[in-house]
C-alpha cells in the first residue's frame, strides 16, 4: 500500500514533471489526471495513472516486478483498446519498473500475435541515469532506484537535494517519499542514517498511508470480530439448547438455543471488532504522542464505537497529549 500512496501522491502533485522526463519536453499546462475506471469492465489498479496532456494521453503505470494476471502485454493491450475507444488520441503507454531483477518480464514491451504487433515504453528504473531526477524535486523519490556506481553516493545525494528545498511542506512530503520508496532498495538502518523519521511522519503521504490503514484495520476487525463471534454463539447456543431440549422438548430447545446463539454472537462479534480497534487507535496514539499516561487510555477505553471512529480521524491532527485530552473532554459529562 505505501508504494501505491507513494506514487499516487507524485503523480498528481507533479504530472508536468512526469511528462516532461518521459516525453523529454516542455509539457503545456493543460494536464488533467483521469479516471483510471475505464467504460464495459472497469480495471483498477492503485499504481495506475492516465494523465492527459493536451490532445495526448500518457499511460503510467509502476510495478515492483513483472508478475500480473492477466500478463502485462495484454493488459496494456487491454488498457489502449479501451482508452482509444473513448478519447481517440495519441495515446503514450510507459511501464516503470522499480526493483532490479533478471526476470524476462521487464524486458518485454510488446504483445504479438498472428496478424498483430502491439508494442508499448518499458522504463527499468535501476538502469536510468540519476542527473535528470535529480534535477527536478518531484522526481527525487525516483533518483534513490536509479543507476549508480555506489548506490549509498546517490541516496546521500537525494537527502542533499531534499534538504535544500525551501518550502517545509513540500520538503516533509517529498522526504517521506523518498524514504518509502528507497525500501525497493536499501535497508532501514541507511534510510534513516540520512532522513529525519519525524519528517516522514509530518508529511501528507504518511498521514494518507496511516489513515488507510486505520480504516482497513477497523474494517477487518469488525468483520473478524462479527464472524467469530457468530460462530461461537451459534456452537454454544446449539449446546444450550439441545440440553434444554432434552429436558423441557427438542423443538423449543433448538428454537431458544439459536435464538440465544446469534444474540451472543453478535454481541461477541462487535466486543472482539471493539477491542481491535480500540488496540489500533491506542498503538497510533502511543506513536504520534508518546506513551499515553493510563488515565487517558481508561478514558479512551469507555468510548461507544462510533466515538472511536470519531477519535480514529481526529488523531492525525494531534500534536500533544493536551489535544487528545480537550477531544475526551467533550464526552466527559454526556
Amino acid at each position: 500500500m505505501s508504494y501505491d500512496s507513494t506514487l499516487k501522491y507524485l503523480v498528481e502533485q507533479y504530472p508536468q514533471s512526469f511528462t516532461r522526463w518521459l516525453w523529454n519536453q516542455e509539457p503545456p499546462e493543460d494536464i488533467e489526471i483521469l479516471n483510471t475506471e475505464l467504460s464495459t469492465e472497469p480495471i483498477r489498479a492503485d499504481a495506475l495513472f492516465f494523465v492527459r496532456v493536451a490532445d495526448a494521453i500518457l499511460h503510467l503505470e509502476f510495478q515492483t516486478l513483472p508478475q500480473s494476471e492477466p500478463p502485462l502485454p495484454l493488459r496494456m493491450l487491454d488498457y489502449w483498446v479501451r482508452l482509444y475507444r473513448q478519447y481517440r488520441c495519441k495515446i503514450d503507454q510507459v511501464i516503470i519498473f522499480l526493483k532490479p531483477t533478471r526476470l524476462a518480464g521487464v524486458f518485454v514491451n510488446q504483445f504479438t500475435e498472428p496478424n498483430l504487433s502491439f508494442h508499448y515504453r518499458v522504463i527499468r528504473i535501476w538502469e536510468c541515469d540519476p542527473q535528470p531526477l535529480l534535477t527536478t524535486p518531484g522526481l527525487l523519490p525516483l533518483a534513490v532506484l536509479a543507476q549508480a556506481e555506489v548506490p549509498e553516493t546517490l541516496l546521500s545525494q537525494v537527502a542533499a537535494k531534499i534538504d535544500m528545498i525551501e518550502d517545509r511542506q513540500q520538503q516533509r512530503n517529498l522526504s517521506a517519499c523518498v524514504q518509502l520508496l528507497a525500501g525497493v532498495k536499501f535497508d532501514e538502518q541507511l534510510i534513516q542514517a540520512y532522513f529525519r523519521e519525524d519528517m516522514m511522519q509530518e508529511s501528507v503521504v504518511y498521514q494518507r498511508i496511516i489513515s488507510q490503514g486505520l480504516k482497513q484495520g477497523l474494517e477487518q476487525g469488525l468483520e473478524q470480530g462479527l464472524e467469530q463471534g457468530l460462530k461461537q454463539g451459534l456452537k454454544q447456543g446449539l449446546e444450550q439448547g439441545l440440553e434444554q431440549g432434552l429436558e423441557q422438548g427438542l423443538e423449543q430447545g433448538l428454537e431458544q438455543g439459536l435464538e440465544q446463539g446469534l444474540e451472543q454472537g453478535l454481541e461477541q462479534g462487535l466486543e472482539q471488532g471493539k477491542r481491535n480497534e480500540l488496540n489500533l487507535i491506542i498503538r497510533l496514539l502511543n506513536r504520534r504522542l508518546g506513551q499515553l499516561n493510563p488515565q487517558l487510555q481508561h478514558q479512551i477505553e469507555q468510548l461507544s464505537f462510533s466515538q472511536f471512529e470519531d477519535l480514529g480521524e481526529a488523531l492525525l491532527d494531534f500534536e500533544t497529549e493536551v489535544d487528545l485530552t480537550n477531544w475526551l473532554n467533550q464526552f466527559r459529562d454526556r
